[in-house]
């Protein structure tokens, strides 16, 4: 097994939940280059794909027919989650792959009582073998995100730079204080990352003013930019930062990377 990084987490990993119920604002981009850059600056990172149309698996390069074991057959009880783990092309980094199959999993799993805890058991059963777990969720606050959230340690929300932002932001806030309530007390929000940022555009500017007044430190520094190397690299079944490391979205999911580890560092020592 991999020699864990020096900022390992010896009771299990730290187990980040990518979640906003808005499509379209760089949830599974952010996934797969979170990912990497961490990978790429030691940690051993494992990317759970719970959306059922499967990008953060395509763009990692796992291709649709080698997925019979997926995180649908995990929440199901078919496999255990160390059975479904894939290798992709960057060293350290890992997935469970997600099929269609979990649009139907609320249906088949919504009268069993452990119904909103079942990847938590999961995550549970891996030990320290990863120092992150980063959840990709759909775009909608379903069973899938109510169980990435009872896994999670923290959320992590990524938010487009547009006129519409925060309007959903609040509804996502109100979940993460139900689910603190009632299925897992430690649940915090981690951050929140602006995306697809358009330094040409004014109405980009003035939303991150607006994002950092109504969230303050909670939302990181880094930004990250619209960028076509970005949009480009899934296609090839790669992240960005092998597709393009010198590209700028690539740097900026390098810093998004040392922040978030400089903030883990932080919360540690408290």
């Amino acid at each position: 097994m991999t020699p864990l990084s020096s900022s390992s987490h010896p009771a299990g990993p730290r187990v980040l939940a990518l979640a906003n119920q808005k499509g379209g604002v760089g949830k599974t981009t952010t996934a797969i280059n979170l990912g990497t850059a961490l990978a790429a600056i030691g940690e051993k990172v494992l990317v759970l794909d719970l959306d059922p149309q499967g990008n953060a698996s395509t763009g990692l390069g796992i291709d649709r027919r080698s997925r019979q074991k997926s995180t649908y057959s995990v929440l199901v009880g078919d496999h255990s989650l160390g059975e479904t783990i894939q290798e992709t092309s960057v060293p350290r980094l890992y997935i469970s792959p997600s099929t269609m199959d979990l649009s139907g999993v609320e249906l088949e799993i919504a009268s069993e009582r452990d119904r909103a805890f079942r990847l938590r058991r999961a995550v549970a059963s891996l030990g320290s073998e990863f120092t992150y777990v980063l959840i990709d969720c759909p775009p909608s606050l379903n069973l899938l995100t109510i169980n990435a959230m009872a896994a999670a340690d923290a959320i992590l929300v990524p938010l487009q730079c547009e006129f519409f932002a925060l309007e959903g932001l609040s509804q996502l806030i109100k979940t993460v204080e139900q689910v603190k309530a009632t299925l897992n007390p430690r649940l915090t929000i981690h951050g929140i990352v602006l995306t697809m940022y358009d330094a040409r555009n004014n109405l980009s500017a003035q939303v991150v003013d607006d994002v950092r007044q109504f969230m303050g430190d909670k939302v990181y520094q880094t930004i990250i930019p619209r960028n076509v190397r970005v949009s480009e690299a899934p296609s090839y079944g790669k992240p960005v930062l092998l597709y393009d490391l010198k590209c700028v979205g690539s740097q900026a999911y390098l810093r998004l990377a040392s922040e978030i580890i400089q903030r883990e560092r932080v919360l540690r020592a408290a």
